[in-house]
């Protein structure tokens, strides 16, 4: 992990945090992991629109939750601490990842060209994003990926005999 202190998050990563999904246990760790940093999560301006559109998505569309639910996930959402910023060029930075990716819309590109410009990592649980970006957007991460420090792997160094 980096020590830059703000990361950038997608709406359907906080999504997860705050709706027992695939991959929610994965997310709690992961926002756990960035109070502890100190770090400070960012988002564009329109992302309480998108999350809140995602939950009415699930009671709505899909019957994945109940008024209930969707109402105590919204309390939820709420109460994540998540910084709405915009930046001068974000725009035109985003209309140019959405053409260089072929993006039929520009939401995604949007989120990339905020922690492009702000030089910080974008954590997204969305695989198809990933594997669209990941060969040329260094900057962004998959929520898989994540393993607290405590977890991360051990790499063995092959130059080194063992004894």
């Amino acid at each position: 992990m980096s020590a830059q202190p703000e990361v950038c998050v997608d709406a359907g990563l906080v999504i997860i945090q705050v709706v027992t999904e695939p991959g929610s246990g994965s997310a709690d760790r992961l926002f756990e992991h960035w109070a502890r940093e100190g770090r400070t999560m960012i988002a564009p301006t329109f992302f309480e629109a998108e999350a809140d559109s995602i939950l009415r998505k699930k009671v709505a569309l899909r019957s994945e939750l109940t008024e209930e639910e969707a109402e105590g996930a919204f309390l939820d959402l709420r109460a994540i601490p998540i910084q709405p910023v915009s930046v001068f060029g974000q725009r035109r930075r985003a209309w140019n990842l959405g053409v260089e990716f072929g993006f039929p819309t520009v939401y995604d590109a949007v989120y990339l060209a905020l922690a492009d410009l702000r030089g910080c990592e974008f954590w997204t649980a969305d695989t198809r994003l990933l594997n669209r970006v990941k060969d040329r957007l260094p900057f962004v991460r998959w929520l898989g990926d994540f393993l607290p420090t405590e977890e991360q792997p051990r790499v063995r160094d092959e130059t080194t005999a063992e004894d």
